[in-house]
């Protein structure tokens, strides 16, 4: 079994590729969300039942942002599942775990994003560090009071396998065990993640 996924992240050079290439893919095309604002970044989502999937790439309306964007998202040169975050209801005492076991771990911040009805989501999150094993090591969120982003999304079925590949398994999954999560890491030449989906149709891909 994988462990909680908050969202699933999937970068591209523009947000209209990355929408495409995901609707020939799962057969669902995302729903534009909005704007990360002083980012540089935008989205599209949808939803594996209660786990999000986030269309990200560089937002052309923001060219005053400094580089490298937000998760060095203009440095994505063709679409792939970029990164992942999972969820904790206690972001200091992970944060106390990471420096006590030397792992790197962004600091903890406020972040928002004004969705296409208006509505404003918010959120704490560790900053997602360039340090994460080419997406491997994931950043970590607390929702507080706001409705998770699954909850008004259209559904494209469901992921039914997560893991990771990296040429040291152990010291990820050691890694990440310090840090309460448990992953399924194979070894491999290239580190990457990839996820196993069935579709709405029932066709099973992997990402």
């Amino acid at each position: 079994m994988f462990p909680i996924i908050d969202h699933l992240i999937f970068a591209a050079p523009s947000l209209e590729l990355g929408m495409d290439v995901i609707e020939e893919i799962i057969g669902v095309r995302p729903v534009v969300g909005g704007q990360h604002k002083g980012r540089g970044t935008h989205n599209a989502l949808l939803t594996f039942g209660d786990i999000y999937f986030e269309v990200i790439a560089p937002d052309p309306s923001q060219p005053y942002v400094s580089r490298p964007l937000w998760m060095k998202i203009d440095q994505v040169m063709k679409p792939k599942l970029w990164t992942w975050a999972t969820i904790t209801d206690d972001l200091f005492e992970l944060e106390k775990k990471a420096i006590k076991n030397q792992i790197p771990l962004g600091r903890i911040e406020s972040g928002t994003r004004s969705q296409t009805n208006g509505d404003i989501l918010k959120w704490q999150l560790t900053e997602p560090v360039l340090e994460n094993e080419d997406g491997i090591m994931p950043f970590f969120l607390d929702w507080g009071d706001s409705i998770h982003p699954s909850r008004s999304l259209i559904s494209a079925g469901e992921i039914i396998d997560f893991r990771a590949i990296h040429p040291n398994p152990e010291f990820i999954k050691n890694q990440l065990r310090k840090l309460g999560v448990n992953l399924n890491v194979e070894k491999g030449i290239d580190s990457h993640l990839e996820a196993t989906i069935r579709t709405l149709k029932g066709e099973v891909i992997h990402l």
